[in-house]
Order: C-alpha cells, then sequence, then structure tokens
C-alpha cells in the first residue's frame, strides 16, 4: 500500500483550501467597502485629512445587508466631536485674518512716515536708480 493521497482526499484538501482563499477575500473586499463608504461620509462631513479615518475603533463599524455602514453619520459626529481638527470649517485654535481690501495699497507719502521709516524708503528708492 503507499501512501499517496487518494483523489478523494485530494479534493477534500483543494476545496477546504479555496473555502479558506474565498472567505479571505470576502473579508479584504469587506473591509474595501467599508474604507470606501467611510472615506465618503468623511468626505461629505467635511474631513480635511482622511488619515483621520484610522483613528475610528472598528468594533464600532456595523454593515447591514445593502453593504453600507450602519449610522456612519453618527461614528464620524464622534469623531468631530473628539477630533475637531480633523475636519474643515469647525473650531480653529488660530486666529482668523481678514480678508484683504478690494483695493491696491496706495503707496505712503512721506508726511505719513516717520523720520526712519522716510530714510529706509529714500535709500530704496536710491538703490533703484
Amino acid at each position: 500500500m503507499s501512501n499517496e493521497p487518494t483523489d478523494g482526499e485530494n479534493w477534500q484538501e483543494r476545496a477546504e483550501a479555496a473555502e479558506a482563499a474565498l472567505e479571505r477575500l470576502h473579508g479584504e473586499a469587506q473591509a474595501r467597502v467599508v474604507r470606501a463608504e467611510l472615506k465618503a461620509e468623511a468626505v461629505r462631513a467635511g474631513m480635511i485629512d482622511l488619515d483621520g479615518l484610522k483613528l475610528i475603533d472598528a468594533a464600532e463599524i456595523r454593515l447591514n445587508e445593502a453593504g453600507e455602514i450602519e449610522d456612519a453619520k453618527a461614528l464620524l459626529g464622534r469623531l468631530k466631536r473628539a477630533k475637531p481638527w480633523l475636519f474643515g470649517g469647525g473650531v480653529s485654535s488660530s486666529v482668523a485674518a481678514s480678508p484683504p481690501r478690494p483695493e491696491p495699497p496706495r503707496p505712503r507719502h512721506a508726511t505719513e512716515m516717520s523720520h526712519e521709516e522716510w530714510l529706509h524708503a529714500r535709500a530704496a528708492l536710491i538703490r533703484r536708480r
């Protein structure tokens, strides 16, 4: 008797390997769908840096039968409250600058300058000639 597997055993091993590969590919495809859904919802929510999606706990993500994330808005809402700097138009720790005036800047007259400013402006004019 030989120790080589029979065709029935070889078939069963191949079927188990194919099922394992199919399960792995299904998991990868589902992870891609989750990432795509999260990215789309994050863009709608105004997220500036999509790398911030890595901060979401994977245990909080649930998919419905349609393959969409359940309560994606609420999930991103919690992230927005916890990490507001990842989103645009929210709370900012820096002071907003006022927009420039629409008219072009006019040159300053010598009568509006201090003596030192006038000396610097005069030296700049002389250098340009």
